[in-house]
């Protein structure tokens, strides 16, 4: 298991310094260097230090993300991560570059990597494990809280919580019950981990993500609980999307649908449809759009809600995407215009605020390839006001796709003035940015 990185050590002390000719290559060193070709390759700047770079030595990470991968092997000289003494777990390889840490978890890396670690330690519990000895009422109420309040609350509180929920569920589950409240407390465990999940996706970590769905996975098998299975799936569909393995999220949306799973069923055809669209399987991709505009589903009882909820807007705004892959611009803005009013119609402490945000940059998008400037800054105007504990990574990535698709008015002050905003939300993300709306009204400088 655990134990000194004696590979990925030797391999540094055998590279030669640029600094100090005669020494091998220092901690700080190899990591200044990584972070350099990091950001000649990719243009992302990586927060790679020493320390981390001891922390691999010691073993104390043992498969470290796939960009520092790359820049090590790169490094390094060597072709292999095991060479370096990095083994995937379950053999799982990932190949996409892992971005920073946002601005919402500045300071908590170690917390996403450790709490991954500590569910994958769970692994092996959830699949021998049948016991457990009180019952789970409050734990599922305080999992339907969570994932009705998230993204309309701060995310590290809840992040926490869905934390304390899945070691008290396991804890529960060392002492003696029946077999239906082992069940129970599976189901309890098995959400709060698929909550883990989502969130460490939105912190910009979906391979940490994944790590957490295998034990969530092994919860929902020894739960039996079809609701779970499929939720889960989706998941996996969108830690998979967020790394730009589209393909891979189709095949966990396809498979998912394999489930009497609620409204997740709803979520996986219409994602599903987004992600073929953007593999250029056109044809499937319309026919999983079709089946998802068909499907008359029902929440399961079962549904903790909010974030493993699809209603209808959700789903629009999912087609919206399919259709912008598609190239057609008009039922984009069709999708996401009707998505973001049917959003605007339900009470703001029912409402999915992530996938509204979602949609209003569809909109956004939409307009900008319409031609629709004045229409592009409305749509984006909620957004960009966002505190920075609900600025989360695939939101900020979006934005980023706005303000490419606002290039062609770069030399109207609005063109400009939106470009200058969205940049100031992900430079700055401390600092709301309130002045597009007052802004359309002022005078323009000579």
């Amino acid at each position: 298991m655990s134990g000194p990185n004696d590979l990925l050590r030797a391999a540094r002390e055998r590279t030669p310094s640029r600094r100090a000719p005669g020494a091998h290559m220092s901690r700080s060193e190899l990591a200044d260097t990584v972070r350099a070709w990091l950001w000649d390759t990719t243009e992302v700047k990586y927060e790679l230090d020493g320390h981390y770079i001891a922390k691999l030595e010691r073993g104390a990470v043992r498969w470290p993300g796939a960009a520092y991968r790359s820049g090590l092997r790169h490094v390094l000289g060597v072709a292999l991560d095991n060479e370096l003494g990095f083994f995937p777990p379950n053999g799982v390889v990932l190949t996409e570059p892992e971005p920073t840490p946002p601005a919402s978890m500045a300071g908590a890396e170690d917390d996403l990597v450790n709490a991954g670690d500590e569910s994958i330690a769970l692994l092996a519990f959830a699949e021998e494990s049948n016991v457990g000895d009180l019952t789970v009422e409050q734990l599922h109420a305080d999992i339907e809280r969570i994932a009705q309040s998230y993204l309309r609350t701060p995310i590290r509180p809840l992040f926490a919580k869905s934390r304390a929920i899945r070691d008290r569920a396991f804890t529960l589950l060392a002492g003696n019950q029946s077999p239906h409240q082992s069940r129970d407390l599976y189901s309890a465990a098995g959400w709060a981990i698929t909550l883990l999940a989502w969130m460490s996706v939105d912190l910009g970590r979906p391979d940490i993500a994944e790590s957490h769905t295998r034990t969530a996975w092994a919860c929902a098998e020894a739960a039996d609980q079809d609701v779970l299975r499929g939720w889960i799936r989706a998941t996996q569909h969108t830690a998979a999307f967020w790394q730009e393995d589209f393909a891979r999220a189709a095949a966990y949306a396809e498979d998912g649908l394999r489930y009497n799973a609620g409204t997740a069923r709803l979520f996986l055809a219409s994602a599903g449809s987004v992600d073929l669209a953007r593999i250029g399987s056109s044809d499937k991709a319309r026919e999983l759009l079709d089946i998802a505009q068909a499907l008359n589903v029902r929440p399961a009882g079962s549904e903790p809600g909010g974030v493993f909820l699809c209603t209808p807007e959700r789903a629009e705004g999912l087609w919206a995407d399919t259709h912008l892959a598609f190239g057609d611009a008009g039922r984009t803005a069709e999708h996401a215009d009707r998505s973001v009013a049917q959003f605007e119609t339900v009470p703001y402490a029912l409402r999915n605020a992530g996938s509204e945000r979602m949609a209003r940059l569809q909109q956004a998008k939409a307009r900008l390839l319409l031609g629709e400037l004045d229409g592009a800054i409305e749509a984006v105007k909620p957004v960009l006001e966002l505190q920075q504990e609900y600025r989360v990574r695939p939101l900020v990535q979006r934005l980023t796709e706005v303000a490419a698709l606002s290039a062609p008015y770069v030399r109207s002050p609005k063109g400009r003035l939106l470009r200058d905003r969205i940049a100031e939300f992900i430079q700055r993300p401390g600092l709301p940015t309130r002045r597009l709306a007052r802004t359309d009204k002022a005078p323009k400088r000579s």
